[in-house]
């Protein structure tokens, strides 16, 4: 799988990312090969992501969701070496994007998948089970942001990432961030800079916000030619 393995090589050549990705570079490789055979078993079953080709599955979805990894270990405070004891929570996980990805890569952290529909968390606990060996700590909530169930539970998750989800309105985001544990950050996966910028601009001093800083970070995608950022909420 060549892509698969330059555009991790890709990656890996940015110094946030490096020792991430070159010190398990088979491991992560041969992980997300078998994540990706499970996606394309039970894609055309579950509607689990837009993907004509392995080739498209590769780039629009693996490296996509990777191509923030250093940013997010920055904003986890981890390094490679570290047992970290740090959360991440994957909201809407949908097919496990980025929290799968994410979760090969990043051994250290402890990562929640959350998804409401009930066939595609079927699929993450079939996924979760194949994918043992290459993690451990990752597991599924059958939940969604908004349910009850969070409000004796806040401030759990050091970091929060969401991609092709919801536009960070205020509300939306401020539910997001009552999940937060202090210091604790939300990274969304956007496209166009201008519209995400928009979004971020429409946070400032709303409700249940207060305190929160944003940052809009450029991010390259190996082999794609489309405008990509993350949008950073950080506490």
């Amino acid at each position: 799988m060549k892509l698969l393995e330059d555009g991790l090589k890709q990656l890996a050549a940015a110094d946030k990312a490096a020792s991430f990705i070159n010190d398990r570079f088979d491991e992560i490789t041969g992980a997300l090969q078998l994540y990706i055979n499970e996606i394309e078993r039970f894609n055309s079953a579950y509607g689990l992501v837009k993907a004509d080709s392995r080739e498209i599955l590769i780039v629009k979805h693996i490296l996509d969701s990777l191509a923030p990894l250093g940013h997010i270990a920055d904003l986890l405070h981890i390094n490679s070496d570290a047992v970290s004891g740090k959360t991440l929570a994957d909201v809407g996980s949908g097919a496990g994007l980025p929290g799968i990805p994410l979760a090969i890569c990043l051994q250290t952290i402890h990562i929640a998948l959350i998804e409401r529909m009930g066939r595609r968390a079927g699929f993450l606990r079939n996924t979760i089970a194949v994918l043992a060996s290459a993690f451990s700590g990752l597991d599924l909530l059958r939940i969604t942001v908004e349910e009850k169930e969070w409000e004796g539970s806040p401030n759990q998750f050091d970091c929060i990432v969401l991609r092709a989800l919801h536009p960070l309105d205020s509300n939306f985001a401020a539910k997001l961030a009552r999940l937060l544990a202090p210091g604790g950050a939300i990274a969304a996966y956007k496209g166009r800079h201008q519209t995400a910028q928009t979004e971020l601009d429409s946070l400032h001093g709303q409700s249940g916000l207060t305190g929160f800083t944003t940052e809009l970070i450029p991010i390259t995608v190996p082999f794609l030619n489309e405008e990509r950022c993350l949008a950073v909420i950080r506490h």
